[in-house]
């Protein structure tokens, strides 16, 4: 069932942020969340970058200002998986795992993390549907329900590799994951702008196509 944000507020989507916390705080000073806003963010909050424990503290501080709405990414996924698997565990540090355990001080373990962090990441969701949008990760099936879309496409599959249309539904689907510039499908929206590939970090505004970008370094563009 769609849910709706506040019929007053904005509906903002932020692309991936990867561990830049100086990218989020800034993009976040140029939006001024307010209560009435819902700002959804679609994953990769962790990894590569060297601030991901920032990031998090962010995001839970974000949650008492606005209506945060965190889908999650394949680096959570990752992330989670690894808490009592080493297999799993040895993937996500390669995977950029290793500059977040560094961002929880020298010589870092899974230990380390605080519960906040984890009960943030549990508390992710799959997808998050409006009246007129559907937000996830990276992909989804276009003749599937929204609640049996496998992960493999949700969290992990590019646009590249697997190519999108038009769901069934009819609803406009706003991604992040494949990095690049702002692609608009028309039926689909990819706001993953290359934060943790020295590129920036996206906002969009659903309603007004308004959009903020900053450098990895936290410096503003211009419009």
């Amino acid at each position: 069932m769609a849910e709706e944000n506040s019929a007053t507020g904005r509906l903002i989507a932020i692309g991936d942020i990867h561990g830049h916390a100086a990218a989020l705080e800034s993009i976040l000073n140029a939006i001024l969340p307010g209560p009435d806003d819902t700002i959804v963010t679609l994953g990769d909050y962790i990894n590569r970058g060297p601030e991901s424990r920032k990031v998090l503290d962010l995001l839970i501080d974000l949650s008492h200002r606005c209506q945060l709405i965190p889908i999650l990414g394949n680096h959570e996924e990752m992330m989670l998986d690894s808490r009592d698997d080493p297999h799993a565990d040895l993937r996500w540090q390669s995977q950029g795992g290793d500059a977040t355990l560094a961002s929880y001080g020298p010589n870092a373990g899974i230990g380390n993390i605080p519960q906040a962090h984890w009960n943030f990441l549990l508390s992710c969701r799959r997808y998050y549907e409006t009246d007129q949008f559907v937000f996830t990760h990276a992909n989804y099936c276009w003749y599937s329900k929204l609640d049996e879309q496998p992960p493999l496409l949700q969290r992990w599959l590019s646009l590249e590799e697997s190519p999108p249309r038009a769901h069934l539904n009819g609803k406009r689907f706003v991604v992040g994951h494949t990095p690049g510039t702002i692609r608009d499908y028309g039926f689909c929206l990819c706001i993953d702008t290359c934060c943790g590939f020295c590129g920036r970090l996206t906002a969009f505004e659903m309603n007004t196509g308004q959009i903020w970008q900053v450098e990895e370094n936290g410096e503003l563009d211009a419009e």
